[in-house]
């Protein structure tokens, strides 16, 4: 019956008059980044797994400020973080999202959706990150990301319990939340992806999913 009701989704999903596509361009997800990762699960979430898989509640978006989706594939794609001072203390596990999404909306699939991708403090163990190339006064994000991630959303909502759906900035208001989970009360960075304007335009988007907004700051 779930699958039934999965296939009926997709395909009204399909039927709206989309042209939309995944493409699949995994980034290295080897051994020692399998083994970083269940580290991370452990040690930032306080989840002991013998797989690195989440259950998706939340879809986090954010911008890259890189300004091409080769250059920002080059950077998620080793296993090990590069030079990042803000982020080497917590683990050396690299950062990435499961999917990114260029300036002309193409969206590419970088890790399977349900493998946890380091993207956002306290959520990663339940969010599936989505970022999109640019985000920058030179290279702002476009029409055709807005719709890439709406379609998007869609998707991953017709597919997983999807409750959330929240821009990277807006992270910090989980916390105090059942599904805030991280160990380290200090370990913070302050964010401003992907910006309200485009996050409000998603929303607007979305409506139909009545997908919740992150709780009030406390």
């Amino acid at each position: 019956m779930k699958y039934t009701l999965f296939c009926m989704s997709m395909l009204m999903l399909f039927a709206c008059g989309t042209s939309q596509k995944i493409v699949d361009k995994p980034i290295i997800f080897d051994e020692e980044r399998m083994q970083l990762t269940k580290e991370y699960l452990a040690t930032r979430h306080g989840l002991i797994q013998d797989t690195p898989t989440i259950v998706p509640k939340m879809i986090v978006l954010h911008w890259t400020v890189i300004p091409t989706m080769q250059q920002t594939f080059d950077v998620f794609n080793p296993s090990q973080l590069p030079s990042r001072p803000d982020l080497a203390t917590a683990s050396s596990l690299n950062v990435s999202s499961q999917f990114l999404v260029d300036q002309d909306g193409t969206i590419y699939r970088l890790m399977p959706e349900t493998t946890m991708a380091r993207h956002v403090i306290g959520l990663n163990h339940t969010a599936i990150g989505v970022e999109n190339v640019g985000g920058t006064a030179d290279l702002p994000l476009t029409k055709a990301q807005i719709k890439a991630n709406i379609w998007l959303a869609k998707y991953l909502s017709a597919k997983y319990p999807i409750e959330y759906l929240i821009g990277h900035y807006e992270y910090t208001n989980f916390e105090d939340h059942e599904l805030w989970l991280e160990t380290d009360d200090g370990y913070r960075t302050e964010k401003n992806d992907p910006g309200e304007d485009f996050m409000n335009a998603v929303k607007k988007g979305t409506q139909k999913l009545n997908l919740k907004a992150a709780p009030a700051k406390k």
